[in-house]
């Protein structure tokens, strides 16, 4: 029995996702790899079966290919249903595969026969990826907090964000905090490709007529990489770079490193030792080893803080509003960021 599919552009799609389940049946690795935030996967074939039936595709062409697939899945076709059957909602259903080609008709069959309403991606995920990408390069109000490592950025931004701002965490989207030391205490990092699904995601909601604040961070979070579109928006915003003292910032990298294994800040320290050079990461490793956290932190902040200015003399004349601050309290320093940003926008 023929039925009949709505496939819907993106933009659509993406706006009866806020109010309807949804399912993506690539495959497990194609799911891990990246997926529309708030997708269940229930995958039309496993990681094997998929490599099997596109093997046979290309070898001995599409009838076969099909043929095989059906020999695949019909095993699991019930628990297929069930599994679609608990995720409707309302008994309708939104589905995705890579292209919106015949694993998503083939699911949408099969959630049909246990009365769903299917609704399919038309050109699948690759055309969500196209539609993100697109939205992500676009013009929009973005306002940079800048400053030196340690300066408590991501507290700042956080008690802007509880006054109302509009703030999107990148560090946050990236699990991992910026620097060699980033990756401590925090969750496995997604991919590059999901990053991407996640920072659309959360700028989707954000209201246009405002700004929108962003740490300043290199193009690299960790692993994971910006989309080059959405950085080169970044490299071009306003920038508000929070300046303070390494005596003032030493109190709160302290309560923030000491409680890490020393194993794993040595061996944090040396993966920038190229940068710090063969003396000062001897002597950084050594004062770990004598436990003066001090000395360490010092001689690595040496190196970022060279680092971050000089990256801020590479942006255009009038991009970079500085604040002397001679307090690490975040609520102060948020103050004065504001203020600054108040005053950037009078111009």
């Amino acid at each position: 029995m023929a039925i009949s599919i709505d496939k819907l552009p993106a933009g659509q799609f993406l706006e009866l996702r806020k109010t309807l389940p949804l399912t993506d049946v690539r495959s497990p690795a194609e799911y891990a790899a990246g997926h529309i935030p708030g997708a269940v996967n229930i995958p039309l074939f496993d990681d094997l079966q998929r490599a099997e039936v596109g093997t046979i595709y290309k070898k001995e062409g599409n009838i076969k290919a099909v043929l095989r697939g059906i020999e695949l899945a019909a095993p699991d076709m019930s628990s297929k249903l069930q599994r679609g059957l608990e995720t409707a909602a309302g008994r309708r259903l939104l589905l995705y595969c890579w292209r919106g080609g015949m694993r998503s008709e083939a699911m949408a069959w099969l959630f049909s026969t246990g009365g769903i309403e299917p609704m399919v991606l038309r050109g699948g995920y690759k055309a969500y990826r196209n539609h993100i990408l697109g939205e992500l390069g676009r013009e929009r109000k973005y306002l940079i907090l800048g400053g030196l490592t340690g300066s408590g950025k991501t507290g700042i931004l956080k008690h802007m964000l509880s006054l109302g701002a509009q703030v999107t965490d990148l560090e946050g989207l990236a699990s991992h905090r910026g620097s060699a030391f980033g990756a401590l205490g925090q969750a496995p990092q997604p991919s590059t490709e999901h990053f991407a699904n996640l920072l659309f995601d959360d700028l989707s909601g954000m209201r246009e007529e405002e700004p929108v604040w962003l740490e300043d961070e290199s193009r690299n979070i960790g692993t994971v990489f910006m989309p080059d579109c959405f950085y080169a928006r970044m490299q071009a915003a306003p920038v508000i770079a929070l300046m303070m003292s390494i005596e003032t910032r030493m109190p709160r990298l302290l309560r923030e490193y000491t409680s890490f294994p020393g194993e794993d800040i040595r061996a944090s320290v040396l993966k920038i030792s190229k940068r710090l050079g063969g003396d000062r990461t001897r002597e950084a490793i050594e004062a770990l080893d004598r436990d003066d956290y001090p000395t360490a932190i010092r001689i690595t902040l040496e190196y970022y803080d060279k680092s971050y200015h000089y990256g801020l003399t590479k942006r255009p004349e009038g991009q970079v509003i500085y604040i002397n601050t001679e307090t690490d309290d975040e609520t102060v320093n948020a103050a004065l960021v504001m203020e600054a940003a108040s005053r950037l926008r009078q111009c």
